[in-house]
């Protein structure tokens, strides 16, 4: 009996992972992918590439660990193809007070955590691994938790020496989520899996699901048994053409990437995220004028935390990357990058209080500066949507908000195990629609850290 036949619908790194485990684990190779335009071209495009399984639940951390596995089996089988490495996560804070934080490390490692936490405290610590190496194998896991500012000097040297704090998660670090999609596509290239570009206008369900398109050369349609929507930013687009409401919103969220000619950020610096709130360094004079002006007086005053810096390009590249995802309105998705052209001076300025010789920037960024963006697709909870759509035969796999990429080979696995009728794991069904009849755990996860970097 031959497998069934299934289209998914969008090539971003989330569609192209269902499509490799589906055909990988499942022998199901009879996938066509569609998208409007090339693989990895769109939201992968923007992705931050980065990776970490600290999260605030066990079940995203059983899930993220997961998807860390598998990249880890992508990076040995390919000759590290996917440039992965583990320097980690580094939270930084100038408060003493950490109690918060280490209970979010508690909830989310459960039992494990009493073994996998590592204090230091003093001037020196041997039980602290370094991270000037870009290697992965040799790091171990867990967190080291550090409140000692000899210590954090030493380690961080190019932070505001006001740090208190640092916890450093290990099992995270950088890959090429652009390379970690070539080696998928590869392989499904090799079985057969069939690609289309054209945009999806219509889906009809009768013996089968009929797929309209619009196509350079014109209209046409595609059948198959099953549909999948990994469309993103788009996802809920797709679903209300088969009747399904889908909970999710759209925010859309920029960086900059430039290159760092001065050298002002350690090449071996981990992905760097101040958690402190704070007021952007402007001029007295350039904040007078901000608060004149009502469409820019928020810039004034109080912003969030959670701004973050690392450098890009691997040991011998130049180049930094800068992120805040100080937005939280939701919007109708649009394939044009919403982007503010007063960006690059804001998270410049707010990624200068945790590590102060980025201010040598101000006013003279790169003219090769690249300032883009992409749309955070989450539910409330800032959970993933994997499994089960609607009417049989149509699946999901969406809302995968800022973790995409270091999420995409457990979501594609997952959703592929669900089309293939395959043993789940026991995640699996609380990133299904499901979740949303327990109530204890709804609660719970409305009162909890969203876990939004």
């Amino acid at each position: 009996m031959s497998s069934p036949s299934t289209i998914v619908i969008g090539t971003g790194i989330v569609g192209i992972a269902t499509a490799y485990y589906l055909a990988k684990n499942h022998g199901q190779t009879a996938i066509t992918l569609i998208d409007r335009d090339q693989p990895m071209a769109f939201t992968s495009a923007q992705s931050g590439e980065n990776y970490r399984n600290w999260w605030p639940h066990p079940t995203m951390v059983a899930f993220t660990n997961r998807s860390t596995d598998l990249m880890e089996e992508i990076a040995r089988d390919s000759g590290n193809r996917i440039n992965m490495n583990r320097r980690g996560y580094a939270l930084a804070t100038r408060s003493a007070d950490i109690d918060e934080l280490v209970t979010q490390l508690h909830d989310g490692l459960g039992d494990r955590a009493k073994d996998l936490l590592r204090y230091h405290t003093a001037d020196h610590s041997a039980t602290y691994a370094p991270f000037d190496k870009s290697d992965w194998e040799e790091v171990p896991d867990g967190v080291d938790i550090v409140q000692n500012q000899t210590l954090i000097r030493e380690r961080f040297s190019s932070y505001d020496p006001e740090i208190r704090s640092v916890i450093h998660i290990r099992r995270g670090g950088d890959i090429s989520g652009q390379q970690l999609g070539m080696y998928m596509l590869d392989y499904l290239n090799s079985v057969g899996v069939k690609r289309v570009i054209g945009e999806v206008r219509d889906i009809a369900h009768q013996d089968g699901y009929q797929v309209e398109l619009a196509t350079p050369s014109g209209n046409s349609t595609l059948t198959a048994d099953q549909v999948v929507n990994a469309a993103g930013p788009f996802a809920d687009r797709i679903a209300k053409m088969l009747g399904i409401d889908l909970p999710v919103n759209n925010v859309f969220q920029q960086k900059i990437a430039f290159e760092d000619r001065k050298g002002v950020i350690p090449r071996s610096m981990p992905f760097s995220i101040d958690l402190d709130g704070q007021k952007i360094d402007w001029t007295d004079t350039e904040r007078d004028m901000l608060l004149e002006d009502p469409d820019f007086a928020w810039l004034a005053g109080d912003m969030p935390g959670a701004i973050h810096c690392r450098p890009d390009g691997g040991d011998n590249g130049k180049w930094v990357k800068l992120g805040w995802a100080y937005n939280e309105t939701p919007a109708t998705a649009t394939w044009e990058q919403q982007l503010d052209e007063n960006f690059p001076d804001i998270v410049l300025r707010g990624a200068a209080r945790l590590n102060p010789a980025l201010k040598a920037y101000y006013g003279q960024l790169p003219r090769n500066m690249h300032h883009y963006g992409g749309w955070y697709t989450m539910t409330e909870e800032n959970w993933p949507l994997i499994g089960r759509m609607g009417p049989e035969g149509t699946f999901m796999n969406c809302a995968l908000s800022g973790f995409g990429t270091m999420a995409a080979c457990a979501a594609g696995e997952l959703c592929a195990a669900t089309i293939a009728g395959a043993a789940l794991p026991d995640y699996a069904a609380d990133f299904s629609m499901a979740r949303y009849d327990d109530k204890d755990l709804m609660t719970a996860l409305r009162a909890a850290n969203k876990g939004v970097l």
